[in-house]
């Protein structure tokens, strides 16, 4: 099995900067190319379905993505939502990371409880397409900190509208592209 993550494309608040997590903010004319780009990008390997987190802007990206794959569009799975960073939503991300470069941010979702959401939604994801290559978008922190526990890589940011491929070798992961580069083994 062979899954590429994509970061939905981007916002008005990604542009401006802003914490989004829950939000349901919409995808921007930015972000709908990008989603675009992510398609063609993909078009290299081959695939069997297209799922996202339930969110607009995962959703209107998986839907464009699907469309340039000729796919239909798979289901929505809420635990790829992103993370819930609770009163720090629509504020300036920046600062947040400064005062607690941790991420440890008061109120918000805690990080491991958002990785292993997302590995239940996976499993899930892996039930319902077993054996089969899956595209996946959803969101940022999210993604990074999935990626980062299955395969050890050190993943430092994920793009809008960038793939990142990753493929099971046994029972453990290995990464094929982060944020559309090619990783060596």
């Amino acid at each position: 099995m062979t899954l590429a993550f994509i970061r939905h494309g981007q916002t008005d608040w990604n542009r401006r900067g802003l914490f989004q997590g829950s939000s349901d903010i919409p995808l921007n004319d930015t972000g709908r190319e990008q989603a675009r780009e992510a398609g063609r990008m993909l078009e290299r390997w081959s695939w069997d379905a297209v799922v996202s987190s339930p969110l607009a802007r995962a959703r209107e990206t998986a839907r464009i993505v699907a469309d340039d794959l000729g796919l239909p569009l798979g289901p929505a799975y809420p635990e790829l939502v992103e993370r819930d960073y609770g009163p720090l939503e629509g504020t300036p991300d920046r600062e947040a990371i400064e005062r607690w470069p941790n991420r440890d941010y008061p109120g918000a979702e805690p990080l491991d409880a958002v990785v292993d959401r997302c590995l239940a939604g996976l499993a899930r994801i892996d039930a319902d397409h077993t054996g089969q290559n899956v595209v996946v978008v959803c969101h940022g922190t999210i993604m990074k900190y999935t990626l980062i526990r299955l395969t050890g890589y050190p993943v430092r940011v994920v793009l809008n509208g960038a793939v990142s491929a990753i493929e099971r070798d046994g029972d453990a992961w290995r990464v094929l592209t982060i944020n559309g580069e090619p990783v060596e083994a």
